[in-house]
C-alpha cells in the first residue's frame, strides 16, 4: 500500500476559522457581504502596516483585472508583464482587450528584469502607445528588485501593479510586498500561504479607489432605489463565509510564514553537500521571502550520474510525493505565442532546470524524512 500523498502546498487551518463561520450562520450573514468581509479587510490593512485600503474579492485574478480597469487599460493598450509566472498574471490583460508584452527574469530573484522592462517600455513608446501598466510578480514569495523596477516605472511614468499573490508577508527593506506599487494583488487560493478556499484582495492607494473597486466588484450598481447601471460591473466580491475563513487564517499567518521558512532551511541543509543542486533563497538581507514554495535548480552537468530535474521529479512521484516544474514562461505558452517578448533566456533556463518541492506549513517530521530518503537514495 502506498504512503499518503505529500502535497506541494495544501490548506492548513488554524482552528479559529469555524468561530467566524459559525457566527455568520448564527446571525444569518450568509449573503455575499457582512461583518466578516469588513473584518478581513481591516486585518489585512493592519498587517500591511501601510496607508493602503483593501478590497476583498473572489480571486487574485479578479483583483488584477480590476487593477487594470482602475488604471484605464483599454482595448489594444500595451501592458508589460514578466513572463516567468502563472497564467493568472497575464490572462486579465486579455480580459481588458489589451496586448501583453512579456519580459525576461533576472537570475537573482527570478522576477522581472529591470533592463528588459525598460526595453519593453521604449518599444511601446516607439509604437506611439506607451504601456498603460507594468505587472511585476513576486515569484514563490521572493520580492522582486523593487528599487530598480520602481525607478524605471517612475522614469517613464508607467503605473506599477504588484502581483503579490504568492508573497503575503514577504518584505523588501522591511516593507511588505504589495504596498510598493500603485495597486497590489493578493491571492487566498487553496494552495496559498493562507486561504479563504478561493479568494483574493486588491490593495488600493486610497479610500476613494477602494470604494470604486468595490463598486465594480458588485455589478456596478448605481446609488438608486431600483437596479440601475451606468457602467459595466462584475461579480467579484468575496463572500462573508469565505471572509470568515480568512479572518481565522490571518491569526496564524506569521506562524505559517515561519514554518514555510523552516522548510526552505530544511532543503538548504538537505542539499548543501550535493553538487549541482541550488536551493532558491534570498540574494541578500534586503529580501525576506515567505518561501511560499521552496524551489531548486538542478544542473545535470554537475550532479552525480547526470541526474536532471525530471529524474528528481519522477523519483518523488514514485514515492507519492508531489513536486512540480517551475512556471512555464508565458512567452512559451501556445495561447501567447504571438505576444511580444524582451530579454534573454533566463526564464527559459529556469523552467528547464527548476523544480518546486513540498513546502506546506503543515508538513510533519515524517514527511520530511520521506523527502530526505528520496534524495539520499537518488544521490547515494
Amino acid at each position: 500500500m502506498k504512503n499518503n500523498k505529500i502535497w506541494l502546498s495544501s490548506p492548513h487551518m488554524g482552528g479559529t476559522e469555524l468561530n467566524y463561520i459559525n457566527s455568520a450562520f448564527e446571525n444569518n450573514w450568509i449573503a455575499p457581504l457582512g461583518p466578516n468581509v469588513v473584518g478581513f479587510e481591516n486585518s489585512i490593512q493592519q498587517y500591511l502596516n501601510k496607508d493602503k485600503f483593501i478590497a476583498a474579492l473572489s480571486s487574485g485574478t479578479a483583483a488584477l483585472h480590476l487593477s487594470l480597469l482602475m488604471l484605464g487599460v483599454n482595448r489594444d493598450d500595451f501592458v508589460i508583464c514578466q513572463s516567468m509566472t502563472f497564467s493568472a498574471s497575464a490572462n486579465p490583460i486579455k480580459y481588458a482587450g489589451a496586448q501583453p508584452i512579456f519580459t525576461d527574469s533576472e537570475p537573482q530573484t527570478w522576477n522581472m528584469c529591470p533592463v528588459a522592462l525598460e526595453k519593453a517600455i521604449n518599444y511601446s513608446i516607439d509604437q506611439g502607445r506607451k504601456a498603460k501598466a507594468v505587472i511585476c510578480v513576486h515569484l514563490y514569495g521572493m520580492p522582486a528588485k523593487l528599487d530598480e523596477i520602481k525607478a524605471v516605472c517612475k522614469k517613464y511614468e508607467v503605473p506599477l501593479i504588484e502581483d503579490a499573490a504568492e508573497a503575503l508577508g514577504s518584505t523588501y527593506k522591511d516593507q511588505k510586498c504589495g504596498t510598493f506599487g500603485d495597486y497590489g494583488v493578493l491571492s487566498f487560493n487553496g494552495n496559498k500561504i493562507i486561504t479563504t478556499s478561493g479568494g483574493g484582495a486588491l490593495i488600493c492607494p486610497s479610500e476613494e479607489a477602494q470604494k470604486k473597486v468595490v463598486f465594480y466588484a458588485t455589478q456596478a450598481r448605481d446609488n438608486a432605489p431600483h437596479y440601475q447601471h451606468s457602467e459595466i460591473g462584475y461579480n467579484y466580491r468575496l463572500s462573508n463565509i469565505s471572509a470568515g475563513i480568512g479572518r481565522g487564517q490571518m491569526e496564524v499567518l506569521d506562524q505559517h510564514i515561519a514554518l514555510r521558512r523552516q522548510m526552505n532551511a530544511f532543503y538548504q541543509g538537505l542539499f548543501k553537500d550535493i553538487d549541482g543542486i541550488t536551493v532558491f533563497k534570498e540574494p541578500n538581507s534586503d529580501y525576506f521571502s515567505n518561501h511560499w514554495l521552496s524551489a531548486i535548480l538542478v544542473d545535470s552537468t554537475k550532479t552525480k550520474n547526470q541526474i536532471n530535474r525530471e529524474d528528481l521529479r519522477l523519483a518523488f512521484e514514485e514515492e507519492n510525493i508531489e513536486s512540480r516544474p517551475l512556471w512555464k514562461p508565458m512567452h512559451l505558452q501556445p495561447v501567447f505565442k504571438d505576444a511580444l517578448y524582451f530579454g534573454g533566456t533566463v526564464a527559459e533556463d529556469l523552467f528547464k532546470d527548476g523544480l518546486c518541492l513540498p513546502s506546506g506549513s503543515n508538513l510533519t517530521d515524517e514527511d520530511r524524512e520521506r523527502i530526505a530518503q528520496v534524495i539520499q537514495k537518488l544521490f547515494k
